[in-house]
């Protein structure tokens, strides 16, 4: 029976563009080597923070193949793959190659908002075909859709190889519902770095973070000092780091991470429409704060 490998600080990697809207592929394997050296448990590529639905097929196999080259099977690899066509998706799992890659993230169907009963029959038929174990995604404020807490307990118990689920509803009763009633072998993971304290204090197994591609060593110490019990240094961490989540996501995501990596020096801060840049005046914050972290 498949078990959830992916725990502790999972990066939601972005997808760096140069100046000119072409991948950056430089500057990706040197963010890569920055992340696998400082503190991340694994890597989440090809979903939201990576700007996926504005990628060519070829730069998604490139991204793919110099994540898993970097890499080189330091940190297990979760890759995106889902959609709102159950047929498309079985057939790209069953056609892909997804050697070196250690498991799926599927996000619920978006726009044609199936019922509980239709989210169950989706993700059930993805289970069956997917050589790899399976990572739900459930982010209602993006797909217009909830996967509640008994859908979810049903999938992993009647699928074996769905290991887990990275809850991003923002409701922390759904979270505790979850971990009440699911079977051992299944895991929550944080999908919201500014819950991911509590979410992991009320059972959670990890986190896919966006904060965690610019400050990695940081937030790797929080939750491993709450697997460890230590939780008034964690909270310390978390508290520094308050405004931070929200200077993150105010003029979405992955434009905060993208801004805050330009100012360390990572990458051009650079999106692909219809997504733009943050503005200045939270750019300027998110600097502020950097200095006050001495980051």
């Amino acid at each position: 029976m498949a078990r959830n490998i992916f725990k502790g600080l999972g990066i939601a990697l972005v997808t760096p563009f140069t100046a000119d809207g072409q991948v950056d592929y430089k500057s990706l394997k040197r963010l890569l080597e920055y992340q696998i050296d400082n503190g991340a448990d694994f890597l989440c590529i090809l979903a939201t923070t990576g700007e996926t639905p504005c990628l060519t097929q070829q730069e998604k196999d490139n991204i793919t193949q110099l994540v898993k080259d970097v890499n080189h099977g330091r940190l297990p690899i979760l890759k995106g793959c889902g959609g709102n066509n159950t047929a498309a998706i079985v057939e790209e799992l069953k056609n892909s190659d997804w050697t070196g890659i250690d498991g799926i993230l599927s996000v619920c169907p978006y726009y044609n908002k199936p019922s509980q009963e239709g989210l169950y029959q989706h993700f059930k038929a993805i289970a069956e075909a997917s050589p790899l174990p399976v990572v739900l995604y459930n982010v209602p404020g993006r797909t217009g859709i909830n996967l509640k807490p008994e859908t979810t307990v049903r999938l992993a118990n009647d699928c074996e190889n769905i290991v887990a689920i990275k809850e991003a509803s923002g409701s922390l009763e759904q979270v505790d519902e979850i971990i009440k009633n699911k079977p051992k072998r299944f895991d929550v993971i944080s999908g919201d770095d500014a819950l991911t304290f509590s979410m992991v204090a009320s059972g959670a197994a990890g986190v896919i973070s966006v904060i965690g591609n610019a400050l990695p060593k940081e937030f790797s110490r929080m939750i491993r000092l709450e697997f460890r019990g230590e939780y008034e240094p964690a909270r310390k961490i978390h508290h520094a780091f308050t405004e931070l989540y929200s200077l993150l996501f105010v003029d979405g995501n992955p434009a905060g991470v993208k801004a805050l990596l330009h100012e360390m020096g990572f990458i051009e801060n650079q999106l692909r429409l219809p997504l733009v840049p943050t503005k200045v005046s939270t750019l300027q914050k998110m600097a502020e704060i950097l200095k006050d972290l001495r980051i």
